[in-house]
């Protein structure tokens, strides 16, 4: 990750905690306020968040907002104070995963990744040969797969679908991966979701 500043950027970065406290370690006359959930970042976060946004203040406010998945309707709440933020407002999202940030959201801060998150795991399946007969067997595979290890899964394949340049990686197919996560976290069949995420991925394959 390039040194770390306190101005408006997205940091991608598995690790959240200690990246908000080497934020804060860099503070000098702001005022940090931090909006952190373990996991989804609600609407009302966002609200939260724009509020805080909306106090008047002289000495500049640093608003840290962290959490594993920023679902769109979460990032197209925040867009427009992201955009037009008030005066002496910074806006820093901080989050693992980068393809589950908008590209609306990409086009107005600079996005930052950590080199932690370079390395990766072998899935087991190669997104460059992605086709129906590949997608059944690891399906199959993954069938008694928890909804938590599935999540890691869902963010494997985003990063290494990123990685390959071979799908069309427009707003729609990375809000495929949001959708993924939202769906395991409201109780969908963690193999149905897989398979759902991989089939439409698929129709997303360059030809």
């Amino acid at each position: 990750m390039s040194r770390l500043e306190l101005t408006s950027q997205v940091l991608i970065t598995p690790r959240i905690e200690e990246t908000i406290k080497a934020l804060e370690a860099l503070k000098s006359d702001e005022r940090i306020v931090k909006i952190v959930k373990e996991d989804n970042f609600l609407v009302e976060d966002a609200a939260l968040a724009i509020e805080k946004a909306y106090l008047a203040s002289e000495e500049t406010t640093v608003i840290i907002l962290a959490a594993r998945l920023f679902s769109p309707v979460v990032q197209n709440k925040l867009l427009k104070v992201i955009e037009e933020p008030p005066p002496h407002k910074e806006f820093i999202l901080i989050t693992p995963g980068k393809a589950t940030i908008l590209a609306t959201i990409r086009s107005r801060l600079p996005v930052h990744v950590s080199g932690d998150t370079v390395s990766h795991e072998d899935l087991g399946l190669d997104l460059l040969q992605l086709s129906l007969e590949t997608v059944y067997p690891f399906v199959q595979e993954h069938k008694r797969t928890a909804a938590t290890e599935m999540k890691r899964i869902v963010e494997e394949i985003s990063k290494a679908a990123m990685r390959s340049g071979r799908f069309n990686l427009d707003e729609k197919t990375l809000k495929l991966f949001s959708d993924a996560f939202m769906a395991l976290d409201m109780g969908s069949p963690p193999s149905f979701v897989l398979n759902t995420l991989l089939l439409k991925l698929l129709a997303k394959k360059k030809r």
